[in-house]
Order: C-alpha cells, then structure tokens, then sequence
C-alpha cells in the first residue's frame, strides 16, 4: 500500500498493509519512527500546500561607515528565485549569505508561524463540530488575530479576550481582531489568570445547553477513535452551523502553544528538506525568533524526527532561557506520548540538550520595547531587499542570521533564517513610538512633520 503525504510530492511506501489499523488508537501500535512520522504527516490541513517561498540574501561591505545604527557597514541584495543544487549552495561561499523562509507571505492576514500552528488544528475542530473558539492575548496579539481569521474563513465563531483598555484608535493586529471576531477587552488583573479567565467566558459562550472542550481534548478523541489513515487531505470545507444548534465551545490557549500546533511545523520541515530545496543531507543553521517558543520547538522536533542534520537556533524574545527549556521539555513530553513516539526505542523524552539552541537576544530589553535605531534598521531592509521584518520579532531573526551568514563561510553550515511574519504589527508601533518613526524621514524633525499636518 503506498500512501500519499499531504504534500502531493513524498510517497513513503508501508511495509505491511495492515500496520497502520488500529481499534484503540495509535498509543496501542508498535510503528516505526518513520512510521509515526507517517501517521503525524498523514492527515487534514487548513494549508492546501505546504509550499513557501524562499529567498537569498547576499551581504556586501559598504565602504566607510554612513551613519550610525545596525548594519552601518553592510548592504543586503535579495536573490528571490535562488537555485539549491549542490554546486550552487556552495558556490561564492566567500560572499556571506543566508535564506529567508517567506512564510510572512502565506496569507495577508495571517503570521506565517500562527498559520503553521493552525494548520493541523483548524481541521479537527472542524471535523468536531466545535461552533465556537474562545482565545486571548495583548492587545495587539498577532495570535488573537489569526485565530479570528482562520476561524471566520471556515464558519467558526471567534471569541478574543484582549488584555488591557480599548485604544482609541483601532489599528493593526488589533483592529483585524474587531473586524473578524467578537473581543472583548479584559482588565489586567483578571487577565493575569488566564486559565480561569478563558473558562469562565467559554462558559458564557456555550450557555446552558453547549459545552466547552480544550485543544488536548479533541486531539485525544481524534486519536483515540482512528481506525485507519484518513486519506482525504483536501482543504477545510466550511463548518456548516445549524440555527439553535447546542454549541461546542473550544478554548485555544494563549500563542496556540498545546502539541496539536507544532505538526503544521513539522509539515514545513518535511517539505524544506525536500531534495530541490534544502535537502536532507546538507548542514544547516535554522534561526528563528520565539515569542513562546512553539515554533522553535517544532522545527527542532521536526529535524530530530526526519533525521536531519539542522540544527535550530531560536533568539529569545519573551521569557528566560530556564522558562524555554521548561516550555520545551513539556512540550516534547506531551507531544511524544500524544503521537506514540515513546513505543520507540529513542523516546523524545530521553533527547539530551534539547532540540533547539535557544540564544540570547543581541541587545537585551524588556518584551515589547524598541530600542532607537531599529525602526531605521526595519526600513534599510525593506528598501534593499523588499522584506519587512518587524523589530519586535523578526528583526532579532535577522541580526542573528547577518551573523551567522559572516561566521559560516568556506563550505560551513549554510544559515536559513525563517521568516514568521508580524508586520502588521508595525501600524500598533507607529503609535506608541511615534517620534521614531517621524525620524525616518531625513532632515525633518518631528515638530515640523506634526505642524505639517495642519496646513491647509
């Protein structure tokens, strides 16, 4: 029996045609890695493709030093359509380069790592008849808003709980969150009681007759009653919801950082290391920003788990390293009992060090904070190259793949830099850093910009 991966272009062929039929589940079938990896990969998807764009960035030194500020001394020159074969990836290795990921492209709306997180989950609150979702995040969550959008493209309602005070202009992320799904804004004190907090509205929203489920719960019954690989890996149909229905409410938590998220990530990874991409044999330095680390985190498992030679470095943002490397030992903890890969000899639970190198931020800050500059360095990069990053996320990504790029040269790991989007957030900075973004226009200063704005 072959069987066909969502991706439409990798055939594994099964053993034995009966391996994969189980009547209590996958935590009772004694499979192989690839196997398991099979049975992870083998299913619905919110994505129609896993495809993404990918994209060469080639450094220059600029003679003499122009002004002040991040990469002062380099240029940056994209190559959008750079070929992968062998000689081409070690070709000109003297010229420091990386790839960027463009998964910030996958949907206008939609961050492309909240996309991969909603990728396998979005099908299975669907095929659950979950009428509802409730969420939260800050009031500018590129979470909250990702939620609203995948759910209200597939007839699920969105409910976001916000933290803090309405602005007093919607804008960005935030202003998506309004026009998509019903919010509500929640003071801080009852918002730093997450898990109480998003129960008790769920509970509102099912009322007397509906009922409130979390992402572990519809992942157990979805494993527990599969009888066989579901081989209809076709997009979403819309939830068709009846009027008067009972409701079936589902909690996400916050950053959608449960087990189901990581496997749109390791569907990335498997179609990355594809041969006429990146390969399965060549060393490779993925980096990443971490928000909450989940992405990080499925791209090392994906690495581990496809036996890849990559290996993840991912640019601390939100928390401690100890706090990451927590997040990531429950992580993997919870993932390799859910999928069956402690039945293997190799338990994930028992991988020494981890599967992602987490890395100190460049230049340390409280989360959320600009610092002066970086709105410059945002638009250096825009100009050069087209690319937007953000400097709350992706731009610590991008710093660190610059250096990278400089240190691995002469046949080194080739640097892979994955770009999970967060650019709308930059209208939410342009509010609260104001006098930044007056300053990037040269030669103008911030009273004149202001003073410009009522002449006549």
């Amino acid at each position: 029996m072959k069987l066909q991966l969502s991706s439409g272009k990798t055939t594994i062929t099964a053993l034995k045609s009966g391996r994969y039929r189980c009547s209590q589940g996958l935590s009772e079938v004694k499979l192989t890695s690839e196997e398991l990896m099979l049975n992870v990969l083998n299913r619905k998807w919110m994505l129609q493709i896993p495809d993404t764009k990918i994209h060469q960035i080639m450094l220059s030194p600029v003679q003499g030093k122009y002004r002040d500020g991040l990469f002062s001394n380099i240029s940056f020159v994209n190559n959008s359509n750079p070929y992968f074969g062998d000689q081409s990836m070690g070709k000109d290795s003297r010229q420091p380069s990386f790839y960027v990921v463009r998964d910030d492209l996958l949907h206008p709306l939609v961050n492309g790592n909240k996309a991969r997180k909603l990728d396998g989950l979005i099908p299975l609150l669907v095929d659950h008849s979950v009428t509802d979702v409730v969420t939260c995040g800050g009031c500018q969550s590129a979470h909250a808003a990702a939620v609203a959008v995948s759910c209200a493209e597939t007839g699920v309602k969105p409910h976001l709980l916000l933290r803090g005070e309405q602005p007093e202009v919607l804008t960005g992320y935030n202003l998506i969150s309004t026009i998509y799904g019903n919010v509500t804004y929640v003071p801080r004190s009852l918002y730093a009681h997450r898990d109480s907090m998003l129960k008790t509205h769920a509970n509102l929203v099912a009322g007397n007759t509906g009922s409130v489920v979390q992402c572990n719960d519809i992942l157990e019954t979805f494993l527990t009653n599969q009888t066989s690989i579901d081989l209809n890996l076709g997009q979403v149909d819309a939830c068709k919801i009846v009027e008067n229905h009972p409701k079936k409410v589902l909690i996400v938590n916050e950053g959608a950082g449960d087990a189901v998220a990581l496997l749109g990530v390791i569907r990335l990874v498997e179609y990355l290391c594809w041969n006429h991409l990146l390969g399965k044999d060549r060393r490779i330095k993925l980096v990443v920003d971490a928000g909450t680390g989940t992405t990080a985190i499925g791209l090392g498992l994906g690495a581990l788990c496809l036996g890849l030679p990559w290996q993840v470095n991912a640019v601390m943002l939100a928390d401690t390293i100890d706090a990451y490397k927590q997040k990531e030992k429950d992580l993997i903890s919870d993932f390799s009992t859910r999928f069956g890969f402690h039945l293997i000899d190799r338990s994930l639970n028992e991988v020494k060090g981890g599967v992602v190198h987490w890395v100190e931020r460049s230049h340390r800050r409280k989360f959320g904070n600009v610092l002066e500059g970086e709105i410059e360095a945002c638009q250096k990069i825009a100009q050069q190259t087209g690319i937007l990053v953000d400097p709350i996320y992706t731009l610590a990504a991008w710093e660190m793949a610059t250096q990278l790029s400089k240190e691995e040269t002469d046949g080194g790991a080739k640097i892979v830099m994955l770009h999970t989007g967060g650019t709308l957030g930059m209208f939410g900075l342009a509010q609260r850093y104001k006098t930044y973004f007056y300053n990037l226009k040269d030669g103008v200063s911030p009273a004149k910009v202001a003073d410009s704005y009522f002449v006549p």
